[in-house]
């Protein structure tokens, strides 16, 4: 194996999964970056500018996507418990429980590839892509795990 064939799976599974992603997320009328702050978002608060940061994205754009998911009542926004000042994107329970039903949506059209794989294998699969994904710039953008981000 080289380095190239690493890629090259690495990138043939990207477009698989986010085959899977953008169907899923079209089946809940939400875009890919609005199926991705919802998983972000499952299990933290976060800042406007952590999560354009995050998602690549300008503040209005990242300002738009919010005020859509907030008239959906699937986000909403909040003063920072800590400091009063800032201002935070938090999960609705209405968006948490959509989030739930897409997550439970991707496990079941991701199981085929991942039900192939042994416990072994599986644990093998996480810790390789958490070393991935650990050299990456933006992997600290948002702290903290997510499933379906």
């Amino acid at each position: 194996m080289t380095a190239d064939d690493a890629m090259d799976a690495l990138v043939r599974t990207t477009f698989e999964v986010a085959g899977v992603l953008t169907r899923i997320g079209g089946e809940h009328d939400l875009s890919l970056t609005q199926l991705r702050v919802l998983g972000i978002l499952r299990d933290r608060r976060a800042r406007m500018t952590e999560l354009a940061a995050y998602l690549g994205l300008d503040k209005s754009t990242m300002s738009g996507l919010i005020d859509r998911a907030q008239r959906r009542g699937l986000l909403t926004r909040g003063k920072n418990p800590d400091d009063g000042r800032v201002v935070e994107v938090y999960i609705t329970p209405a968006g948490l429980e959509l989030a739930k039903r897409v997550e439970d949506d991707i496990r079941r059209a991701l199981a085929p590839a991942t039900g192939r794989l042994d416990p072994d294998q599986l644990d093998q699969l996480v810790n390789l892509l958490d070393v991935v994904l650990t050299r990456s710039t933006r992997a600290h953008a948002v702290p903290g795990p997510t499933a379906a981000s």
